[in-house]
């Protein structure tokens, strides 16, 4: 039985109506490059023709759209390189020897210049088997039909799988204005480390680097969820909150962190709607003079908390899991995370909070088996 296992269904089973989106996508992708050919027809271009490999490239662009074979460059590259290659072959390589070379010189260009992609290894076989068309249409062949018609069907999946909720072209990894929502939950990768991730397991054709970093980010998130059974922010907060308002002289938020052992004072307006924060750092930055002019000027009664608090946009709320937090506190380098809800400030989350949980074993999980 585990023989037989081996030629079962390999793909797991499609979500909703994934199937049916596929399919009306490639059949509205085809019948526009059939379109085009007759319209060519019709002004006279008669070497405009529908060629079988497009249909392979369908498959691709609308049924994985997320895979980097099925991307713009691969397939309109790869489908017309593949093209002028095997061009080439059937010119100075006799039948029936043309048509291995030709597949195996076109996979061969197509990797060169990182644009693989399956159908175009079908364009150069059926070149090289009914070499009539390209023989008579020459070098443009590799551009009309081939790449005309690549075009098209990529074209109509760009505008098809966005109107149907997939992202085509796929994401391509930031390099330096990264979202803050996704660098948060990225286990501490960078995209290098995620590219040699790939690389380094021969992955890289088959999954792309900023894809990666999302399942690596669903997978970190299910794991705290399971590490910590569900607990909030709320479950673990510190509420004994000591606070003060914009107005608040910064010589009285000094004082506060000179007479209690806290981290950070939230700045909240009377109704307790977070402002900002105040971390020991700020105070001491507010100090420009050095010697016994800094204590004078810290004095100063013009001087508010206002002036060196915090934005509050890194808050989060009451009901988050706290797994969530773990890549924000330990790799990140936050040491306060506030908590609210609709704004008004409940508690606050530190590291401490994080290993007090950790510590008293809080979600322990049983372990559960993998299959083989």
């Amino acid at each position: 039985m585990r023989a037989w296992q081996h030629l079962y269904p390999a793909l797991p089973a499609f979500h909703g109506r994934e199937q049916l989106r596929a399919g009306i996508g490639a059949l509205i992708g085809i019948t526009l490059c059939a379109v085009v050919v007759s319209l060519a027809a019709s002004l006279g271009a008669s070497s405009l023709s529908l060629v079988a490999p497009l249909g392979a490239t369908a498959v691709l662009v609308f049924c994985v759209p997320n895979a980097p074979l099925a991307q713009p460059w691969s397939a309109i590259v790869g489908n017309g390189i593949s093209a002028l290659v095997a061009l080439v072959v059937i010119q100075i390589v006799p039948a029936p020897w043309s048509a291995g070379v030709a597949v195996g010189a076109a996979i061969t260009a197509m990797m060169f210049v990182r644009a693989l992609h399956p159908p175009g290894g079908a364009v150069a076989l059926l070149t090289a088997l009914d070499p009539a068309a390209a023989l008579n249409t020459g070098p443009l062949f590799a551009v009309m039909p081939v790449g005309l018609l690549t075009a098209v069907l990529v074209l109509t999946a760009i505008a098809y799988n966005r109107a149907t909720g997939r992202v085509y072209p796929f994401r391509q990894p930031e390099t330096e204005a990264a979202s803050e929502p996704e660098t948060e939950t990225r286990l501490g990768l960078s995209t290098e480390q995620l590219g040699a991730l790939l690389d380094r397991f021969n992955q890289s054709a088959n999954v792309g680097i900023a894809d990666l970093g999302r399942l690596l980010a669903a997978a970190e998130a299910e794991a705290a969820q399971h590490r910590f059974d569900g607990t909030t922010c709320a479950d673990v907060m510190t509420t004994d909150l000591i606070t003060v308002r914009p107005d608040t002289p910064l010589a009285e938020a000094a004082r506060l962190f000179g007479h209690h052992a806290i981290k950070c004072l939230p700045v909240v307006d009377p109704d307790m709607t977070l402002q900002g924060l105040v971390l020991q750092a700020d105070i001491l930055g507010a100090v420009q003079l050095k010697g016994r002019h800094s204590a004078l000027r810290l004095r100063s009664p013009g001087r508010t908390v206002s002036e060196v608090m915090r934005p509050a946009g890194r808050a989060v709320s009451h009901d988050l899991p706290v797994g969530a937090l773990l890549n924000r506190l330990a790799v990140q380098g936050s040491e306060v995370v506030p908590v609210t809800q609709d704004g008004r400030l409940l508690g606050i989350l530190t590291r401490s909070d994080i290993i007090g949980l950790l510590l008293h074993g809080a979600g322990d999980q049983p372990a559960v088996p993998a299959s083989a």
